[in-house]
C-alpha cells in the first residue's frame, strides 16, 4: 500500500487565506457548530489532512465553508483535494424539488440537508445558466394542466404568504412544502399548451421563493437556500426576469442579515444587473437592497446613492406588481432605517425603523415583531432603557400570536439585554410580563 498523497489544493487554498492549522480547526469547529455538529478539530487535525488523511464525508462542507468566508469566494471541494462536486439534489430540477420538499415534511430528515449552515460557498446560478433547462421535465408526462392549475398554484401561494405574515413561518411552511410534493411537482411534470408551461413554472418559482423566505425565518439556512435554488431553476426555465432577480435579492437579504456583507453585496448587485427594463417598485426593491449591502461592506458613498435611487424609484411607483409589489414605503423605511445603522447613525437608525413599524399593514405580526424588537435594541444602544422598555411592550402584544424563529430570537436578544437592569421596575415590569408570554424563549 503506497504512502498518502500530500493534499496540495488545501495548502494552497489555506495559504491563501493567510490562516495558520490552528485558525482553520478553529473556524470549522465553529461553521460545525453552526450546523449543530460540535467538533473539537485542532492544529493535528489540520495537519494530518494536509498530508493526505481526508477528514471525515459530512465535515468536508464544513472545511471548505469556513475557507470560503475567509476567501470570501465559493471555494469547491475539488479545489481543496476533498473530490468534485455533487449536486444537492439530483440532476432533474422537479426530482430534487420532490425531494427537498419530502425532506422538509419530514423532521427526521433534515439533517441531511445540514440545515443549519448558510453556505457562502454555494454556486448559483447565472441567468443564461438556468434558462431552458426543464426541457426534459416534460418526459413521461401523464396529465394535462391549464389556466385553471396555474391560477390554484398562485393563489395558494398567495395565501400561505399571508398566513406567513400574519403568523410566521412555523407553521406555513410545511404546509407549502406539502402542496409542492403532493401537487405542483405533479403539474411541473404535465403537459399543456407552452404559456401555460411557463406560467406553471414561474408560479412554481414564486412558490419555491416563498418556502425559501420562511425557512429564513425560522433560522433552517441551509434550508432555505436550497429552496432559493430551486426558484432560481424554475424562474429561469419560466424565463422570468421577476422572479429570477427577487430570488437573486432574497438570498442578498439572508446573506446581510446573517452578517455576510460582500456575499450580500454581490447577490444585490447580481439581481440588480440581470433586471432588464424594471419599472420604479422593482428598481426601489433592489436599489434598497444594494444600499443595505453597501452599508455592510462600509461602503458609505454607494449605500447613500443606491438609497437615494431607491427613495426615487419608491415616489415614481404605483401600482403594485408581482413579488416587488410588496416593497412599500415602510419596507423603504426599514432599509433607510438599516443603511443608517450600518453606518453608525444609531439614532437616525431608531427615526427610521419608527417610521417604517408606523407605515406597516396591521395584517403583517411577524415582521411587525421583529422591527419593534430591533427598534428596542438599538434605543438600549443609546441608553434609552425606558423607551425600549416601551417598544419592547408593543413588540410583546403581537408576539403571542407569531410562530417564528427570528421573533424568538429577538425576544430572546431583550431577556439577555434587559437582565443586567432588573433592579430598574421598569425593567422589571417588562421582564415579568415577557416571561409569561414567552417562557419557551428562556427554555432555549
Amino acid at each position: 500500500m503506497g504512502a498518502r498523497k500530500p493534499n496540495e489544493g488545501l495548502r494552497r487554498v489555506l495559504t491563501e487565506s493567510q490562516w495558520s492549522q490552528s485558525q482553520l480547526a478553529l473556524a470549522v469547529n465553529r461553521v460545525g457548530a453552526e450546523a449543530g455538529v460540535p467538533l473539537r478539530y485542532d492544529e493535528s487535525a489540520v495537519s494530518h489532512w494536509l498530508s493526505g488523511t481526508r477528514p471525515r464525508k459530512a465535515v468536508r462542507p464544513f472545511i471548505r465553508e469556513a475557507l470560503s468566508r475567509r476567501l470570501r469566494r465559493p471555494v469547491t471541494l475539488a479545489e481543496i483535494g476533498l473530490e468534485a462536486e455533487e449536486a444537492s439534489c439530483g440532476a432533474d430540477t422537479v426530482e430534487g424539488l420532490m425531494n427537498l420538499g419530502r425532506t422538509d415534511m419530514d423532521p427526521s430528515r433534515r439533517s441531511v440537508l445540514g440545515v443549519g449552515l448558510f453556505s457562502v460557498a454555494l454556486t448559483v446560478p447565472g441567468w443564461q445558466d438556468v434558462v431552458g433547462r426543464m426541457e426534459a421535465v416534460r418526459a413521461g408526462r401523464t396529465v394535462r394542466i391549464g389556466r385553471p392549475e396555474v391560477d390554484m398554484v398562485v393563489a395558494m401561494t398567495e395565501r400561505i404568504s399571508e398566513l406567513d405574515d400574519q403568523f410566521g413561518g412555523r407553521h406555513a411552511r410545511p404546509m407549502a412544502a406539502s402542496f409542492i410534493v403532493n401537487t405542483v411537482s405533479a403539474y411541473l411534470r404535465a403537459d399543456a399548451p407552452e404559456p401555460v408551461r411557463k406560467d406553471m413554472l414561474s408560479a412554481a418559482s414564486d412558490l419555491c421563493y416563498l418556502t425559501g423566505y420562511m425557512a429564513v425565518d425560522e433560522g433552517l439556512q441551509g434550508l432555505a437556500q436550497q429552496y432559493y435554488l430551486k426558484a432560481l431553476e424554475l424562474a429561469g426555465a419560466a424565463e422570468d426576469h421577476l422572479t429570477y432577480c427577487t430570488t437573486l435579492r432574497g438570498m442578498s437579504v439572508q446573506a446581510a442579515d446573517l452578517g455576510h456583507g460582500p456575499q450580500a453585496l454581490r447577490l444585490a448587485d447580481a439581481a440588480a444587473a440581470a433586471s432588464p427594463q424594471a419599472g420604479p417598485r422593482m428598481r426601489a426593491f433592489l436599489a434598497g437592497q444594494q444600499a443595505y449591502a453597501a452599508a455592510q461592506t462600509g461602503d458609505r458613498r454607494t449605500a447613500l446613492a443606491h438609497l437615494k435611487d431607491a427613495e426615487t424609484a419608491m415616489e415614481k411607483a404605483e401600482s403594485p406588481a408581482g413579488l416587488s409589489g410588496r416593497y412599500d414605503p415602510a419596507a423603504l423605511a426599514d432599509h433607510t432605517s438599516q443603511v443608517r445603522y450600518e453606518l453608525g447613525d444609531i439614532s437616525g437608525a431608531v427615526k427610521s425603523k419608527a417610521e417604517s413599524n408606523r407605515l406597516r399593514q396591521p395584517t403583517q405580526r411577524r415582521s411587525r415583531v421583529r422591527n419593534l424588537a430591533i427598534a428596542a435594541e438599538r434605543q438600549m444602544r443609546l441608553g434609552h432603557l425606558e423607551e425600549a422598555s416601551a417598544t419592547w411592550h408593543s413588540a410583546l402584544d403581537d408576539y403571542p400570536h407569531v410562530q417564528s424563529g427570528r421573533a424568538d430570537d429577538r425576544i430572546r436578544t431583550m431577556f439577555t439585554l434587559i437582565r443586567p437592569h432588573l433592579r430598574n421596575r421598569t425593567a422589571r415590569d417588562l421582564h415579568d410580563r415577557a416571561r409569561t408570554l414567552a417562557p419557551s424563549v428562556l427554555r432555549a
